[in-house]
């Protein structure tokens, strides 16, 4: 038997979407990390730069940060962010955005990045792609309003072979 590669996936038999199930699957591994984050705090040097779409069903973010970021954004989890609450389907945490303190609720189905440099891991979605399983559809967006500041972009590079990304490939 060959070993399964992701980029190997898309490859395999319709019936099964197992490329849908493991992103599903790295979800939950993310949904995980958090609640233990939010139960005992941050361990270490670990520090969390989340990308989710800004518009995906169920995320609930200020209108001027979507009006600046109306696609995408990454958050960054490390020495100032309150509240951090989560549940099956999404995370729910305040940070501050030019200098007032705004809640943001992301929907693990939202997802486009993970990365804890510290760990040095980064996983990579695609918010369209799900198997649907264990991710029940989230509810409408509130957004709140505030002032936002720009998130800033990650320094360090990541090594060969540490990313786990999914891509649809046509069949050949």
């Amino acid at each position: 038997m060959l070993p399964l590669v992701a980029d190997d996936l898309d490859d395999l038999d319709d019936s099964l979407d197992y490329a849908g199930f493991l992103q599903d699957a790295l979800r939950d591994m993310v949904r995980r990390v958090l609640e233990h984050v939010a139960e005992e705090g941050l361990p270490g040097e670990h520090h969390f730069y989340i990308g989710f779409r800004t518009a995906h069903p169920g995320v609930r973010i200020p209108p001027s940060l979507l009006a600046q970021h109306p696609e995408e954004i990454r958050i960054i989890l490390q020495n100032q962010f309150w509240g951090l609450e989560v549940d099956e389907v999404a995370f729910s945490v305040s940070l501050n955005f030019a200098a007032s303190r705004q809640r943001l609720t992301v929907p693990f189905s939202a997802l486009t990045e993970f990365r804890d440099p510290a760990a040095n891991l980064l996983l990579a979605f695609d918010p369209d792609r799900s198997a649907g399983v264990g991710l029940p559809a989230p509810g409408p967006a509130a957004p709140e309003p505030t002032r936002p500041a720009a998130v800033p972009e990650p320094t360090e590079p990541s090594r060969p072979g540490s990313v786990i990304q999914f891509e649809r490939r046509p069949k050949k």
